[in-house]
């Protein structure tokens, strides 16, 4: 991998002698056999004359190079570059080349539907995988005009980013050929190929003009598919982003497209959007989910003007693209969907969370990232770029007014369309409409990296008013940076068996310690909430009071958004080792019966699982595991027939169970033999609930395989393989290990299935494994393609909680050679958790 970089330098370099691309014609022959495609691709540009640059280009075989007219020798291609010598001002380059399948989800990804045996096609070019396909200048500065031609087998579907123009039959083969694009990236084309299926309707935007819209997926999903919720949703995005933007959509037409083994969530194309197939619901799924997958819908489309028609000069300003996409499709979802009273909640709850505990690693950046190379963006599609930005922007959007904000984004797409820009060119526009001065704002909150605490003092007077309430900011050792934090003090007072608001106070927090004068004299409440309605980006520390209110009473809380500043807050309480965890853990339990939103549901059982796997003192860790997974089967019991709260319940305590009762639990489950009211043992359950048999011991590799032929579908593999790695046996694990580690040759999904199963089971088959991660990282990361590399990495970190293995994990950063940033970065992020759960540990103490 590292052999496939592009520096920044060189980015910047090449963009000085290509001054323009005017565009580009891509032939691409889809027919020839399973392994390569053919790919002819002319490009026209104007450089300096007399110069020499390079063209991307990750070729199979190069059969020819045709310059201005003349043939340059074929190893001018090194198989990922191809050298341009002597440009003229005036350029016309015609390569033909053959190219290479993918099946790890980059570039033009294979795939073959185990249920009938058809084959299906789709590109994910972001960040550098569009020179998969065709030859390019791989920058997202260089725009032009693309125009695609398609041949493939006559009884496919072709989509790409603009409608065809026509398509040409030749027998058993027809040839699409597509319009060509506005000017964009080459990151955001996109070719979908296969028999997919698919669902047609159309709306009219804000000028009156027809967009045509597709919903596609493989034929042996169809059925799956709730086309008409996906279209539902689209029609509010674009009724909201062109209200609020005044500016129209900004392409021709609106495909979103559900693909076999995608590594994301989704994928912005212009045009012809892509989803995970995970987002078609065969079987039941949590409410957390379907929300989910509204807000993905929301985000890419928000991104065909945020990425799409203004695109960042560099990655360094991939934020301009993900955190208002981000910030944008949750302000949708609340002022313009069904899901609206939950949206702020499930954002406190998910992107919250996945900051705080991003801006927490020894990896943390700031927002605008230093992105030096490919490998250093490819590593910054994280919470920071995501969720930190999204926070933030929320920050502003509260400080400047949101219709300032709205009306300098206006501008901001006018000036700069179907162009690229840089963080000044926003700011600039927001500048010149709200009047702040936000170039001290960028700099403390955008171009620093960190997260800040807001903890309270109070001091109460004999009559139990406040006599002093103040608020005290402090930052991370390293991070020496405080922040300007516009939030609410809520507080919160019992009523009736409710903790219910009864004051509400909009405060300016800036500087080490800001006084609250109006708070004197009011009642003291049970609970002060600091960041009340969650404005602002910080931990937040409660004062003793007001914890043990929360610790006892946080489901009591009405407010849903409150609720998930409380539970952020003493989540962050006890990773620090301020919390014992076995406190954290009941804190969950006795409140988890009582929380409405899904998505809160969900995280606060992934941070329980987090706590129980990790972070509980080995003196008494096995018996909390017992007893909370004997609660939640309790719970699961006592929920009401048929909810999200009941669904999600059995499915937590099936990941935790262990013991012999436990195990037999599932096992009743499983056969029917006990039975909850309302609850359906689907496909997808069933799998479930296999894979935590297996991890027990109570299947077998044959169970699995009949388990398979039941279900022989993608999803089916993906969760065969998961049960599989999960078998607690040396056996099963070494051929995990084998097939994920030393051969390579699982499929992205199935292999990202595999890892989620080594470590389930007993920990005693898996220790052995801790120095062969070690020896074997840095040549799966130089040998293997960044998604496929990346899922070993991070899913193979030891989970053997030792003083020695941390220190084995330092050494081993200490060896790394410059070369290997990126590997170290995500080694890193292993090791910090592991340091972060021995200190929690200790803090757990008997």
């Amino acid at each position: 991998m590292p052999g496939m970089n592009l520096t920044r330098a060189e980015a910047e370099q090449r963009a000085s002698l290509i001054q323009r691309v005017d565009s580009y014609t891509i032939d691409l022959d889809l027919t020839r056999g399973e392994r390569v495609f053919g790919s002819r691709t002319v490009v026209r540009f104007d450089a300096v004359p007399g110069q020499e640059t390079f063209i991307d280009a990750i070729t199979d075989t190069v059969h020819s190079i045709v310059l201005n007219g003349e043939n340059l020798p074929v190893d001018c291609a090194d198989g990922l570059r191809i050298t341009l010598p002597s440009l003229a001002q005036k350029n016309e380059l015609v390569i033909e080349a053959d190219m290479l399948y993918t099946n790890t989800g980059e570039g033009l990804h294979r795939f073959v539907d185990p249920v009938d045996g058809e084959v299906y096609l789709y590109s994910q070019f972001e960040v550098p995988d569009s020179r998969r396909v065709y030859p390019v200048f791989e920058q997202p500065d260089l725009k032009a005009e693309f125009e695609f031609r398609v041949k493939a087998p006559a009884h496919w579907v072709v989509v790409s980013n603009q409608p065809e123009t026509s398509v040409d039959e030749q027998a058993d083969i027809k040839v699409w050929n597509f319009k060509p694009t506005p000017r964009i990236s080459s990151y955001i084309t996109a070719i979908i190929a296969g028999p997919y299926a698919g669902v047609s309707s159309s709306l009219t935007n804000s000028q009156g003009r027809e967009i045509k819209l597709g919903c596609y997926a493989r034929k042996s999903l169809m059925e799956y598919l709730d086309a008409d919720e996906i279209f539902h949703i689209t029609h509010q995005g674009f009724e909201f982003f062109e209200e609020q933007f005044k500016t129209p959509y900004p392409f021709e037409k609106y495909d979103q497209l559900f693909v076999p083994e995608f590594n994301a969530g989704a994928m912005e194309n212009a045009g012809a959007v892509t989803f995970l197939e995970s987002y078609i619901f065969r079987s039941k799924v949590t409410e957390a989910i379907i929300e989910r997958r509204a807000i993905t819908v929301l985000h890419e489309l928000a991104h065909m003007w945020f990425g799409d028609l203004v695109t960042m000069k560099w990655w360094n300003d991939l934020w301009l693209n993900e955190s208002f996409a981000e910030f944008m499709s949750t302000l949708a979802l609340a002022e313009n969907t069904s899901f609206a009273p939950e949206a702020w909640a499930t954002f406190s709850a998910s992107e919250k969370t996945w900051a705080y505990n991003q801006d927490q690693l020894s990896s943390t950046h700031p927002i605008v990232a230093p992105i030096r190379d490919l490998q250093d963006v490819q590593v910054n599609f994280d919470g920071i770029t995501y969720a930190k930005g999204a926070s933030v922007l929320r920050q502003l959007v509260a400080w400047v007014g949101q219709e300032n904000f709205m009306a300098a984004l206006k501008v901001y797409f006018e000036k700069h369309a179907y162009g690229n820009t840089v963080l000044d060119d926003l700011l600039t526009e927001l500048e010149a409409i709200s009047g702040r001065d936000l170039r001290a704002w960028s700099k403390l909150w955008l171009e620093t990296a960190g997260v800040n605490t807001l903890s309270t003092e109070v001091e109460e007077a004999e009559d139990g008013t406040l006599a002093r309430l103040a608020l005290r900011q402090t930052f991370a050792e390293g991070y020496e940076t405080l922040r300007p934090h516009r939030l609410i003090l809520g507080f919160y007072s019992m009523k009736d068996g409710a903790l219910t608001r009864t004051h509400r106070l909009e405060i300016d927090v800036d500087g080490e310690l800001t006084e609250v004068p109006e708070a004197v004299g009011l009642a003291r409440p049970d609970l002060i909430l600091v960041n009340d309605e969650d404005l602002a980006y910080a931990k937040i520390r409660l004062d003793e009071r007001s914890r043990a209110t929360a610790v006892a009473h946080l489901g009591a809380i009405d407010s849903s958004v409150a609720r998930g500043v409380v539970w952020g807050s003493l989540w962050d309480t006890a990773r620090d080792g301020q919390m014992p965890a076995r406190q954290f853990v009941e804190l969950v339990l006795n409140n988890i019966g009582a929380e409405t939103n899904s998505t809160a549901v969900r995280t606060q059982l992934t941070n329980l699982e987090t706590t129980l796997r990790a972070y509980l003192n080995p003196a008494h860790a096995e018996s909390v595991r017992q007893q909370a997974a004997d609660r939640l089967w309790e719970l699961a019991q006592q929920a009401e027939a048929g909810s999200d709260k009941q669904f999600q319940l059995v499915g937590a305590f099936a990941r935790l169970a262990h013991t012999d009762s436990q195990l037999d639990t599932l096992e009743a489950l499983m056969s029917g033999n006990t039975q909850l009211e309302g609850l359906e043992i689907d496909t997808d359950l069933r799998w479930a609930l296999l894979i935590s048999l297996s991890a027990g011991g109570r299947r077998s590799k044959t169970d699995i395989d009949a388990a398979l032929a039941d279900d022989n579908t993608a999803t089916g593999q993906q969760s065969a393989a998961t049960a599989r790695a999960a078998i607690p046996t040396a056996e099963a694990k070494a051929e995990t290990w084998r097939a994920v580690v030393e051969t390579g040759e699982l499929s992205n999904n199935v292999q990202r299935a595999a890892i989620l199963g080594f470590y389930r089971g007993n920990p005693q088959v898996t220790a052995q494994y801790t120095e062969r991660y070690f020896e074997s990282v840095e040549k799966v990361w130089r040998e293997r393609s960044h998604e496929v590399s990346t899922q070993i990495i991070t899913g193979l970190f030891p989970r053997v909680y030792t003083q020695q293995v941390l220190d084995r994990a330092e050494d081993y950063l200490e060896t790394l050679p410059e070369d290997a940033a990126a590997l170290k970065r995500q080694v890193a992020e292993g090791r910090d958790a592991l340091a972060r759960a021995l200190k929690v540990q200790a803090a757990d103490m008997a």
